[in-house]
């Protein structure tokens, strides 16, 4: 044996041996366990009645298998222990290794709680090593048994006393085989493979079925297909009509175009004709601008003249001021004593008056002054009872100035019962910001909710209506919604969209009603709308292929509306309902009358240089009338003698402009019919035939293909029928042909199954033989066994003594000690060809002698002690304090039963020997 095969052989048992075992009320006892079993060998020792038996039965019932696998009843109802109603059954496998089941979920065990109700209904509840419910189906249970390796209802694996008394007495060469095939679940692999044959015979016949199927669907697809193609006659003539049907329209524009030919022709005749009268015309032009060029240097002399008599006119006032000041001092002076004072005397009048003027007129921007004081005080005086309106302690105002009022005839008809509810509003009132500068985004979004009221009912609206008309004269009421009031919030965890980073605008909001906060969620869905402050990273959140679950939309921080695929700018610069800065707006306020006072500064200037430009205007006009009078006559004159030769031109211009607007109007319409055409056929076609001839052609065509059409039937319904056949014919062979590849591959597979499972058998039945032979020749017995496959037989021969084998007989004809050593060879070489977690036999040794039973104990204890990774359980009445004592091997010696009390006693797990 190799190092490799030692290490192998002394490992301990692990995954899905039985830890422990516990029953209550199940069959006749009332409490059995726990019993802690070890890894390796075990004997459940004990009398009859003590419930060995018991333990075993429970076993198997737990662990998924069927009453009648235990020989112990018909029906689950029949282990509940007569007066209880249900009965419990509690194992813990094993769950180490690396081929542990689900270690993450049950840990290092497994728990198996079966209870079974009077009614014999069975539950599971399998637990982790911890105690938690894994789970409660028997599905997980024979996903746990397969993983695990775990066999039931093999007797190899589990032999019960009354399995272990039939292959005892069984006299049959085939009951023998049938244990060999069942033990080795070959029986298990062929009734798979007969189930496999029964399928594909199946298979073959509804291929066949499939088959006649096809044929029908052929036929019907050739009859479609002939239907189909008459349409072909039909598809000729729909061409030959959309052909004529463009001739038709090309030959509806020649008959225009060959009639507007003349009129172009006599246009251009009549062009031509005008010829003259043009140069004519070039020469009276010529003589116009000579005309005006002269009337222009006469105006501009005239404008000269008139710019320096303005210019000289103050002058010449002073000057005759200043003579008649003289003239008077000359009468009033006798003498002229005193020339050097008179002359300063004359400075300083000059002086005063020039003085005077100046006082004046600075007296005149004094008052202009003045005035404009006056009105920058009036409008300053309006802006300060503005922001004293807009005051911090009254932000009600901003939603309007009668809200104060409106509120309060709310709050007064409230209090006379004149509302059902109280109604709430303006919204924007109602709601604050957590973050101020989301403020302008905010009010983007709501918008005119802003203004908005909300009432209970109709009746709470049409008494709100009426406020509103009394408080709000002529003014633009706000809008009502009507809702029914509810005390709670609305639960929008399912369609409210939660972003880590980003809030939407209910998160964002801090609303102390649940009506308003209701009431902006029915009407504007603000838990699913995100406000975002950088513009950028709101596009790259809705706009980049993935956004928010249950997000429509987003608002930046200024105000910018961003879809999925589309942004719309704000078109409000700031906010103006929900800012929290008071002394902002103040000062905004501020700026803004500071620009108004700017702007009407400007405005007066801009009306004082617009009254100096009129005054001007006006001279320039006077002046124009003026020179316009003196130029009348000499054109009047030059017009007459060219009136002849202007009605001669403009008879012959008018005769060309209507014959030209004639020419022009039927071109428009030539021009709409080549469209049409165009739109009909793009490419213009030659036309031989008349528009009669071929209207004739078009209507006798579409007659004929109406009466074809009656005749075959919807065009659009033929072909989807023969589509459809196609399909159908296409699909029934495709699976038709599927099916067949799928007979032949399963075939293929079926006979290399069953090459396998010959050779597989054979390989069993050979191993079989040689631990047979092996376990006979410990005890000096020889024996045969010899496998007929084909007529499912195993036959037996044991010799007791030395001998040869011509004295081989029959187990039949052995002792029952000898019988059961045979027995218990024949399992043992079992054991050694197949695999499980645990193997189990009842009452093994009830038909040996002590010495076969001796060497039965050997031969088990030696089969155990090379299958460390094995668990053994014994069950027997016999004593076993003539076992060796070791690690593994333990014994559990039950009490004997109490037969005046029954047995309800509590049997436990004694010690280890």
């Amino acid at each position: 044996m190799s190092a490799e095969q030692e290490v192998l052989d002394q490992r301990v048992a692990d995954v899905g041996i039985v830890e422990s075992i516990t029953l209550k009320n199940f069959m006749c006892h009332s409490l059995l366990g726990p019993f802690t079993f070890g890894s390796n060998v075990n004997f459940v020792v004990g009398s009859n009645g003590s419930g060995k038996s018991a333990v075993l039965t429970a076993l198997i019932v737990a662990l998924g298998g069927n009453a009648q696998a235990t020989n112990r009843g018909s029906s689950l109802k029949g282990f509940v222990k007569e007066g209880e109603s249900s009965a419990d059954v509690s194992i813990t496998l094993c769950n180490k290794g690396r081929d542990a089941f689900k270690p993450e979920a049950y840990g290092t065990a497994i728990n198996v709680d079966l209870r079974i109700t009077r009614e014999g209904l069975r539950t599971y509840k399998l637990r982790s090593k911890s105690g938690n419910i894994i789970s409660t189906k028997k599905e997980e249970l024979m996903c746990i048994l397969d993983n695990l390796n775990i066999q039931v209802n093999n007797p190899v694996s589990i032999l019960t006393q009354e399995m272990s008394k039939y292959f005892l007495h069984s006299k049959g060469e085939g009951d023998k085989y049938r244990f060999f095939m069942k033990a080795t679940q070959l029986e298990q692999m062929r009734e798979d493979f007969v189930y496999i044959k029964s399928t594909k015979h199946i298979t073959e016949d509804k291929m066949s079925q499939q088959g006649e199927c096809v044929e029908e669907l052929k036929q019907k697809y050739q009859e479609k297909m002939d239907r189909y193609k008459s349409l072909a006659s039909l598809d000729e003539m729909h061409s030959k009509l959309e052909e004529l049907q463009k001739q038709m329209a090309w030959a509806l524009v020649r008959p225009m175009e060959r009639e507007i030919q003349p009129m172009r022709e006599k246009l251009q005749s009549d062009r031509q004709s005008t010829g003259k009268y043009d140069e004519k015309v070039e020469e009276w032009k010529n003589k116009v601008e000579e005309a005006e060029q002269k009337y222009k240097q006469i105006q501009d002399q005239l404008e000269g003249i008139t710019q320096r008599i303005q210019e000289l006119q103050p002058q010449c006032t002073q000057l005759k001021t200043e003579v008649q000041k003289r003239n008077s001092l000359l009468k009033s002076s006798e003498v002229r004593t005193h020339p050097l004072q008179l002359l300063q005397s004359q400075a300083r009048a000059v002086r005063m008056e020039q003085i005077r003027a100046e006082l004046e007129n600075m007296q005149h921007q004094i008052s202009t002054l003045g005035q404009q004081i006056n009105q920058y005080e009036q409008a300053s005086s309006r802006a300060k009872d503005e922001l004293n309106k807009m005051s911090r302690s009254n932000c009600l105002r901003r939603f309007g100035e009668h809200m104060p009022a409106l509120l309060s005839s709310i709050q007064e008809a409230h209090r006379k019962g004149q509302f059902k509810q109280r109604p709430r509003g303006p919204l924007g009132y109602c709601i604050s910001l957590k973050d101020p500068e989301l403020a302008l985004a905010v009010e983007v979004c709501l918008k005119s909710f802003l203004h908005s009221f909300t009432c209970d009912n109709y009746d709470d609206e049409k008494v709100l209506q009426g406020l509103m008309a009394r408080v709000l004269k002529g003014g633009r009421r706000p809008t009502i919604i009507t809702s029914a009031f509810l005390s709670n919030v609305h639960d929008t965890t399912s369609r409210a969209v939660n972003h880590p980073e980003y809030p939407s605008v209910l998160q964002a909001l801090e609303i102390e009603d649940p009506v308003v906060a209701n009431c902006l969620i029915d009407q504007r869905g603000i838990e699913s709308i995100l406000l975002i402050k950088n513009r950028t990273e709101a596009r790259r959140v809705m706009q980049r292929g993935n956004p928010p679950r249950n997000c429509n939309q987003a608002f930046s921080v200024e105000g910018d509306q961003i879809f999925t695929n589309r942004t719309y700018t704000a078109d409000q610069p700031r906010a103006k309902f929900l800012s929290s800065d008071i002394e902002e707006e103040i000062r905004h306020s501020q700026g803004e009358l500071e620009n108004q006072k700017a702007h009407a500064a400007r405005f007066q200037q801009q009306m004082r240089n617009v009254e100096e430009d009129i005054k001007k205007n006006e001279g320039l006009l006077k002046r124009a009338h003026t020179e316009q009078r003196m130029i009348k006559g000499y054109k009047g004159n030059w017009l007459l003698r060219n009136d002849t030769y202007l009605f001669m031109y403009l008879g012959c211009v008018s005769c060309v402009v209507s014959q030209n607007l004639k020419v022009m109007f039927n071109h428009s319409v030539v021009q709409t019919s080549v469209a049409k055409a165009s739109e009909i056929c793009p490419e213009r076609t030659e036309v031989r035939r008349t528009a009669k001839s071929l209207d004739s052609e078009i209507s006798r065509l579409k007659t004929k293909i109406t009466t074809q059409q009656g005749q075959q039937g919807d065009r659009e319904e033929i072909v989807r029928q023969y589509h459809e056949a196609l399909t159908n014919y296409k699909d029934m062979k495709h699976q038709v042909k599927n099916l067949n590849n799928f007979i032949k591959t399963l075939d293929n597979i079926i006979s290399m199954r069953l090459k396998a499972y010959a050779d597989l058998r054979r390989f069993l039945s050979a191993r079989c033989k040689y631990y047979f032979d092996s376990m006979l020749a410990q005890r000096g017995y020889t024996g045969s066994m010899t496998f007929d496959h084909k007529n499912e037989t195993l036959s037996i021969t044991v010799q007791p003594g030395a001998g040869n084998k011509a004295d081989l007989s029959d187990m039949r004809s052995l002792s029952g000690g000898e019988r059961s050593f045979s027995t218990v060879c024949f399992v043992l070489s079992l054991w050694a060809i197949t695999e499980a977690p645990f193997r189990c036999l009842d009452e093994f040794d009830v038909y040996m002698d002590m010495v076969n039973r001796r060497i039965s104990m050997d031969m088990m204890l030696k089969v155990a002690a090379s299958q460390r990774n094995r668990q053994f359980i014994f069950l027997t009445p016999q004593s076993m304090s003539t076992l060796p004592e070791t690690d593994l091997i333990r014994i559990l010696r039950l009490k004997d039963p109490d037969r005046s009390h029954g047995a309800g006693q509590r049997n436990g797990e004694e010690e280890q020997d």
